[in-house]
């Protein structure tokens, strides 16, 4: 991962910067230098306005009671897309525009759900349905939440607890 990390700070920059100069010189330095400040402030308003709508879907997603999984990925990929739109460079300026744009968000969701989504488990303890909760935690009265244990794999895993309220 180290390795990795290292050749993107290395060769992306390099990269960026051999665009930049033959964008230059097929153009001129002054053209350069606009398109390059013309992408970070378009940019920088497509990124507001589409982390505000991000930021409506993720709360009427709570107000609906349901986990905005989607609405928290949308504004991760908003954050991580107005990072790359505000660094100088035509490739990151191509990432970042393509993670603004709801359609790009979707492709690239669906290549990291598919590459990741088979490395990963979830487990889930949470009481019964007809499990008692009152406002001090479970209730001691009702049985404990049932937890299931696996053995451990070399995949990656998130442990999660959730206890649900139920209405009488």
């Amino acid at each position: 991962m180290f390795v990795r990390l290292l050749a993107a700070f290395i060769i992306v920059p390099l990269v960026e910067l051999y665009l930049l100069l033959q964008l230059a010189d097929a153009t001129s330095g002054l053209t350069a230098f606009a398109i390059v400040i013309g992408t970070g402030v378009l940019g920088s308003f497509l990124a507001r306005r589409e982390g505000a709508n991000a930021w409506f879907r993720f709360q009427k997603a709570l107000a609906e009671g349901r986990m905005p999984s989607r609405e928290i990925q949308d504004g991760l990929m908003i954050v991580f897309a107005a990072a790359m739109l505000l660094t100088p460079g035509l490739l990151t300026d191509a990432l970042g525009f393509t993670l603004l744009v709801p359609a790009g968000r979707a492709l690239v969701r669906r290549f990291v759900l598919s590459r990741y989504i088979g490395s990963m488990q979830v487990h889930v303890a949470g009481q019964r349905a007809a499990g008692g909760f009152s406002p001090d935690g479970p209730d001691p009265e009702i049985e404990s939440p049932v937890y299931t244990t696996r053995k451990p794999s070399s995949a990656k895993t998130i442990d999660a607890t959730s206890y649900h309220k139920t209405h009488e």
